[in-house]
Order: structure tokens, then C-alpha cells, then sequence
């Protein structure tokens, strides 16, 4: 049996919290999606398979939404609170991302849930929590990044910060409120009741900051961004260089720890040409204290930088690789996502799943488990559902609503 698979959890997310339930659903739950009547927004969310747009074939909406049942209800109706409430008496979770206060507005704050089921475990996911002087400021990924502290890390020195391509902020956020959720459900064994779980992704983003949030506040020099790799002192150590094809990762380091990695590196440069004795032959192990007493010319740090750069440049990833493997070097390729999907590591630990789609008359590989459970696997038994594809499942199966009664509802917009 899976992990959670005893459990029920309704999810009112919008694109905000979406992963929350999806980690809950793999985990075993039995997850059900409540829309709008006609989608969620997130639904329009690209790119789209076939780039075809249409609220079933988004591939946002397959990405964080499988293992869920899905149905559509007007919750902002009084008929519709009125059917979710019914469905948060048999719940043992409630997930939503509204903005604060949205809900209570609806007359479905924690408290309006707790009457009905005080063991219900209500979980809010925004960008700065549910209180406090920003609470209701609007968002975007890249403000939960700027408000983190997150955003002054990425990017290059010289210029502005960049953002993260993918938008990370509520990724984050709904991985944590999952784990909040589940401290609240082990404390409900004991006392039977349920609790308010109230996740900022402000936060979630500055615990993911690396400790910068510490050494602020113990004092110390801020952490400084820098494009590919960081700052020594005053020294910009380059941590990828360019191949023939693509790019590799380099740990390009001095001291006890790094520097017989760099020796070693050094040498093959050596036996290649690329150097002469008197480079091979530096302390690099003693290199980081040299520099930073003055004792190295800038120049010459930068012309064994530009000497590795042309090295790595006359040979492919795989020839880089190969070479660290057999000469016990840090050196890795950066993959892209066509050689991320062939990895022969992940093939191996059986990651990929193939999902069906019937409606596409298709099946697709998706990303794997997060994580191998040995004796409870994590599986993949749904696709995302499509618009309101549960209705009848929940409302009429489940809640004793008749035919009649359901029809009525959808042809008024109610469900």
C-alpha cells in the first residue's frame, strides 16, 4: 500500500501550489483537483502538446497534476461552498494558494472547514504568508526571488541579477507545505486534531539561499553573485569552461581539499602542450593563500585561467569526462535536456515513466519519482485529469447527487 494512501486531500490550488498536491497524490493520497467550471487558469499555461492550445493538452497542466481526480465546482457560489464543505467532512487535508483573505471572503477560511471537520488539516500557500505588512502585495516568481534574497545571487557581477528561467519560487513552497502537512497529520494521531499550515514562499526561496540569510546576520561580508563561478578575495574563479560541444563544470581550486585535483588537471594540460614546466610545477595546493597575500601577479592567475579555457575547448564533454574519470578529476559536463532524457543513470535506476494519455491517443515518458521507496514505490496511476473528468465519480458516486440534480448544476455553471 502506498504511503498515504488512506488519506483524502482537496486541492483548490491555482498555479501556485499545484505541485502540492501532485507530491501528496504520488505519495498515495487520493488527491481530487477542484476547478472553475471550464478550467483553471493554469490550464493556459504553455507550451502545449502538438502546439496546439487547448486547456486539456497543456503541458504545465500534465507536469503538476498527475495522480489527481478532477472535478469543477463554483465554490464562490453559495450551492457550490455548500457541495465543499460536504467534501471537506470525509477530507483529511484542504490545500489552497488564493491570495490572503480570498478565502475567508468565500466563508471558507480554517475556521469554516474546522466546524465541519476539526481534523482537517487546512494548508495556504502564498508569497509572503498570511500576515504581516506585505501580505497582500502582488506577485510574481521573480519578486518571491528579489523579496528572498534569493535573485541578488544569480546572474553576473558586473550587471543586474537575473532571474531563474523556470520559476522556482512556488516549486519551493509547495514541496515544503507538503512536508508542514505531514508534521501537522503526525500530530493529529495524537491529539485527533487538525491544524492551520501557513506557507510563505518568501521564505521557502531564503532557506534555499545558500546561507546567505546567516551570514547576514551574524555580520559577516554579503555572499556576491557571480556568472559560472565565484569570487576569491578580489578574484573571479571561473567554475565552467567551454568544450567543443557544449559546456563542463570545473572545480578550479586550491588548498588541502582542491588542490591535488588541480594538479593533477594542470599536468594533463602539460602533457598536452598547453602549459609549460613552471605552470605544472606551481604549489597549487599553497596557490589560494599566494593570491590572496599579492604574491601571484593577477595576469599570471589569469593566464592559467585562459590557458585551461583553451585546453577544455579542443575537446568534446565526453573526452573531458572520460579524462577526469580515469585521472581523478572535478570535472562533470553540463548536460542538456536531450542528454538529461538519454542518461544512462537514470535509465538505469528505472526514473522515466510512461504515461498514457488516451485523449492524445498517446503515451509519454514523464520524470520519474522523486524518490526510490522500497517498500512502498511511488507510482504513477493517473494522468492529469481533464476538465471535470470526475464529476460524476465524486458528486453522484461518492455524494449521493443524482443524475438529475448534477445536470442541472452543470447547465447552470455550479459545477
Amino acid at each position: 500500500m502506498s504511503p498515504l494512501a488512506p488519506y483524502r486531500v482537496l486541492d483548490l490550488t491555482n498555479e501556485r501550489g499545484l505541485l502540492c498536491g501532485q507530491i501528496f497524490g504520488d505519495l498515495g493520497a487520493d488527491v481530487i483537483k477542484i476547478e472553475p467550471p471550464g478550467g483553471s487558469d493554469a490550464r493556459r499555461i504553455g507550451p502545449f502538446y502538438k502546439d496546439e492550445p487547448d486547456p486539456n493538452r497543456s503541458l504545465f497542466w500534465w507536469a503538476y497534476n498527475r495522480n489527481k481526480r478532477g472535478i469543477t465546482l463554483d465554490y464562490a457560489s453559495a450551492e457550490g461552498r455548500a457541495l465543499l464543505l460536504r467534501l471537506v467532512e470525509g477530507a483529511d487535508f484542504v490545500i489552497e494558494s488564493d491570495n490572503p483573505g480570498r478565502m475567508a471572503e468565500l466563508g471558507l477560511a480554517y475556521d469554516d472547514f474546522e466546524r465541519v471537520n476539526p481534523a482537517v488539516v487546512y494548508v495556504s500557500i502564498t508569497p509572503f504568508g498570511q500576515d504581516g505588512p506585505k501580505a497582500g502585495y502582488a506577485d510574481t516568481d521573480i519578486v518571491v526571488l528579489a523579496a528572498s534574497g534569493f535573485l541578488a545571487l544569480t546572474g553576473d557581477d558586473d550587471r543586474p541579477p537575473v532571474r531563474v528561467s523556470v520559476p522556482q519560487g512556488y516549486l519551493h513552497a509547495s514541496a515544503e507545505a507538503v512536508a508542514a502537512a505531514l508534521i501537522a497529520n503526525h500530530e493529529r494521531q495524537r491529539s485527533g486534531n487538525g491544524q492551520r499550515v501557513d506557507v510563505s514562499a518568501q521564505q521557502s526561496m531564503n532557506l534555499a539561499s545558500f546561507g546567505s540569510g546567516l551570514v547576514a546576520a551574524l555580520g559577516l561580508p554579503a555572499n556576491r553573485r557571480l556568472s559560472g563561478g565565484y569570487k576569491y578575495g578580489d578574484y573571479l574563479l571561473k567554475q565552467v569552461y567551454a568544450a567543443k560541444d557544449g559546456h563542463v563544470a570545473i572545480t578550479f581550486l586550491f588548498g588541502n581539499a582542491m588542490g591535488p585535483f588541480t594538479r593533477r588537471l594542470v599536468e594533463w594540460m602539460h602533457e598536452e602542450g598547453f602549459c609549460d614546466d613552471e605552470t605544472r610545477d606551481i604549489d597549487w595546493i599553497g596557490y589560494g593563500e599566494l593570491l590572496m597575500h599579492g604574491q601571484v601577479p593577477r595576469d599570471k592567475f589569469e593566464q592559467v585561467k585562459s590557458i585551461l579555457d583553451a585546453f577544455t575547448r579542443t575537446k568534446t564533454k565526453a573526452e573531458l569526462f572520460e579524462g577526469a574519470l580515469s585521472r581523478s578529476l572535478l570535472v562533470a559536463p553540463v548536460a542538456a535536456m536531450d542528454e538529461v532524457v538519454a542518461f544512462e543513470q537514470l535509465a538505469s535506476r528505472d526514473y522515466w515513466r510512461e504515461v498514457e494519455h488516451p485523449e492524445c491517443s498517446a503515451s509519454f515518458r514523464y520524470p520519474g519519482p522523486f524518490a526510490k521507496l522500497s517498500e512502498t514505490p511511488i507510482e504513477y496511476r493517473r494522468r492529469a485529469p481533464l476538465i471535470g473528468e470526475h464529476n460524476r465519480e465524486v458528486f453522484a458516486d461518492e455524494l449521493g447527487m443524482s443524475t438529475e440534480a448534477l445536470t442541472e448544476l452543470q447547465a447552470r455553471g455550479i459545477v
